[in-house]
């Protein structure tokens, strides 16, 4: 069902990548809930609009953009701070996509919470980076991020300010979606560990998993993106040099130090339903770097802990509509 403003349904479920709402949906049928998609691609709705569902739940993503969706990203937002000036009940709002939509945002709130996070210097044009106090003692080689990110787009890994100029002079494109990079440390961790994601569930760990990147970037955990058997996803992102696929394992064992610090992250963000990305340094570091508000989820590591992890979102939602 197609959903407008005055669909009265129990859920809206806003969205742009159709396979990655599909679980979603058919836990929606199977608990008996009404809902209506808003495909936020091509969609339209009037200042007048009075939201009449009872509940919203925001899926849209940053990475939109690289899909060729780019124009889904500002009408979501502006259609959640509709849905918020019209008081409507809406899960990951207005003020949680904005804060998605930028890494320098995020990383802002980690060292006002005093969490450890890779040190970073944001930019819109590299001959400021020359110039700043800070580029004389910067780590090299780093990284370069665009503020905007999503399934590890346009990332790359940098050995000084004459190669990012070189970079993004050869495609101005890069500059896009918003003109605004990151310049960011460069954290050593195991490659046989891995970094740890956290998904959370109403401010709560849903579960957590050790992901072996293999050198990507790309690590979105919804199957589509990168699937079971290793074969390409339907919204990967070419790598520079050939890779073995990212894998993913459950990590029943996450110390309760680290769950405790993304809690309070979760919470200092007001995600409703999130996942929480960190690595470990060889010196004893654990550094967190990466927040999202639209937390793809992989049924086979909630399967190893013993639920769907789709089952139990609809059983939030439910319990959210009261």
């Amino acid at each position: 069902m197609s959903a407008s403003l005055q669909s009265e349904v129990d859920v809206v479920v806003l969205y742009e990548h159709p396979e990655w709402q599909k679980p979603l949906f058919a836990a929606l049928e199977a608990r008996g809930l009404s809902y209506a998609a808003f495909d936020l691609k091509q969609a339209c709705f009037s200042d007048q609009d009075v939201p009449k569902a009872r509940l919203y739940f925001n899926q849209a993503s940053p990475s939109a953009y690289v899909r060729g969706n780019t124009r889904a990203v500002p009408f979501a937002l502006a259609l959640l701070r509709h849905l918020q000036a019209r008081s409507a009940k809406v899960i990951n709002g207005a003020d949680v996509f904005a804060f998605e939509l930028s890494k320098s945002a995020q990383h802002s709130l980690l060292r006002t919470l005093g969490v450890d996070c890779p040190r970073s210097l944001i930019f819109n044009d590299p001959v400021a980076l020359r110039s700043a106090a800070s580029i004389g003692s910067f780590p090299w080689p780093a990284l370069i991020k665009p503020d905007q990110g999503g399934s590890g787009a346009r990332i790359a890994t940098v050995s000084g300010v004459d190669e990012i100029e070189s970079i993004l002079s050869a495609d101005p494109s890069l500059w896009q979606p918003d003109n605004l990079y990151l310049l960011q440390e460069l954290c050593a961790h195991d490659p046989d560990r891995g970094i740890v994601r956290l998904e959370f569930l109403g401010g709560e760990l849903l579960y957590a998993m050790r992901v072996v990147t293999h050198g990507r970037f790309n690590l979105c955990p919804a199957p589509v993106c990168n699937p079971e058997d290793g074969s390409g996803g339907a919204c990967a992102i070419p790598e520079a040099t050939p890779a073995k696929p990212v894998e993913f394992y459950a990590y029943p064992e996450v110390p309760s130090e680290a769950v405790a610090t993304a809690t309070r992250i979760m919470h200092a963000a007001r995600i409703d339903v999130g996942g929480i990305e960190y690595l470990e340094t060889p010196d004893g570091r654990r550094v967190f770097y990466d927040i999202n508000a639209n937390s793809n989820l992989r049924p086979s590591i909630a399967a190893s802990f013993g639920f769907d992890p789709f089952e139990r979102v609809v059983e939030y939602l439910a319990a959210r509509l009261g």
